[in-house]
């Protein structure tokens, strides 16, 4: 094995190294994809209260609700590039971070029907 690796790297230098930097990656995504899945899949990730450090899409993907709805609901649009926390759109917009997450849950119950 080891002088089959040796040979890989002396002959084909940079076919090998595609391979290995393409192997890495493939095991990096598979590897967040996995933890993705177990994160979601478990009830308690589900319908969290919502908390300053949560982003849009975060909660989408806690209260299943796409991510455009959830920027309608904060009145913004574009903010799944950036990525803010409700503590910055609340700070932004010049309000309380606690008004802000009443305001969405209130929209979220209603959108949910009261099931939890």
């Amino acid at each position: 094995m080891k002088s089959a690796l040796g040979r890989l790297w002396r002959e084909h230098r940079m076919l090998f190294i595609a391979f290995a930097l393409a192997a890495t990656l493939t095991t990096l995504f598979a590897i967040r994809t996995v933890v993705f899945l177990i994160y979601w899949a478990n009830p308690a990730n589900r319908h969290r209260p919502l908390e300053p450090w949560m982003t849009p899409r975060y909660i989408a993907y806690s209260w299943e609700v796409p991510i455009e709805e959830v920027n309608r609901m904060l009145g913004a649009r574009g903010l799944n590039r950036m990525r803010p926390t409700l503590e910055r759109i609340a700070r932004e917009r010049g309000i309380p971070v606690e008004q802000l997450m009443r305001d969405l849950a209130a929209r979220l119950a209603a959108r949910d029907g009261g099931r939890k």
